[in-house]
């Protein structure tokens, strides 16, 4: 079982649409897993039209919570409480959910025992069906934290199934940037790809997502995104590449036949399979599938 996860420096690269392609031309010849390891703003299943056959909620971290009826109102709670998280509405101690950094300072210093630190439901993790195989996804509530958590957790279950199956692949949609949830996505892979597009921070975005990849020595390839919008900075990336030795192993080009295959739920290279961005794609594939299984045989 190998994992592919797909990584860009930030958001907007097209980086969802090309991991989805590459789902639809893998299941065509093999049994893969697919995991939407974007927790924040896990967006695969636009494309996929998934079943989910099971939902199950994500707990995390710790929130105050004071008892009214224990409560003595001694004020200690706020005096080391180091957030202000703590709040007094008509003589009643409250805890400001948002505020409350679940240090537990207040809960040791109670004298009353009036405060407990409970671990709230914060998202919801599912195992869908879909055309192509199984999808993991999850989608973490807004302003919580530990995504790099989620996405272990997600990761983790994609593994198990494709372990427990026998499938090929594991094909993982990382979220953008460099963050704790990248390095969650990128741990374990075999092999990340790189999506970026031709941008004033084309180059820039790349070499952060390059530095990440490489610290925790996953094997790395890139791919140009929409090269032809801005050949200048599409030579930028070409050059950076060859500079640092990056195999650059496809270009994209850019057409709005890709949003029309997202307004109907497809990837291009199931919408448009003989349209040009569907055959870079095709190619991206073959190169991809090509250095995993070479890198499998190696290994025996």
């Amino acid at each position: 079982m190998k994992q592919l996860v797909i990584l860009s420096g930030k958001g907007g690269t097209g980086k969802t649409s090309v991991t989805a392609s590459l789902a639809h031309l893998a299941a065509r010849e093999t049994r893969i897993v697919l995991a939407d390891a974007d927790v924040d703003a896990a967006n695969l299943d636009l494309l996929l039209a998934p079943t989910i056959l099971e939902k199950h909620d994500f707990s995390s971290g710790v929130i105050a919570k004071i008892d009214p009826a224990a409560c003595i109102s001694c004020g200690i709670c706020t005096d080391v409480c180091r957030f202000d998280a703590i709040d007094v509405i008509d003589g009643v101690y409250t805890v400001d959910e948002i505020a409350c950094d679940g240090c537990a300072a207040c809960f040791y210093q109670c004298p009353a025992n009036a405060i407990s630190l409970p671990t709230p439901v914060v998202g919801q993790w599912f195992h869908s069906d879909t055309r192509f195989g199984p999808l993991l996804h999850a989608h973490l509530f807004a302003g919580q934290d530990n995504s790099g958590k989620l996405v272990t957790l997600v990761k983790q279950e994609a593994k198990l199934l494709a372990l427990d199956e026998n499938r090929e692949y594991v094909i993982v949609d990382g979220p953008p940037g460099i963050g704790c949830p990248v390095i969650s996505a990128a741990s374990g892979a075999d092999m990340a790809l790189i999506v970026v597009e031709p941008t004033v921070s084309g180059v820039h975005d790349l070499e952060r997502a390059y530095a990440t990849t490489a610290h925790f020595g996953i094997p790395t390839m890139v791919a140009v995104n929409k090269t032809d919008i801005n050949p200048e900075r599409s030579q930028e990336i070409i050059a950076y590449c060859q500079q640092v030795g990056l195999p650059l192993i496809g270009t994209i080009p850019f057409d709005t036949i890709v949003t029309e295959a997202m307004v109907n739920g497809q990837p291009i290279t199931e919408y448009a399979p003989t349209h040009p961005v569907s055959a870079a794609m095709y190619s991206l594939w073959e190169q991809i599938r090509t250095v995993m299984q070479n890198d499998k045989a190696s290994k025996k």
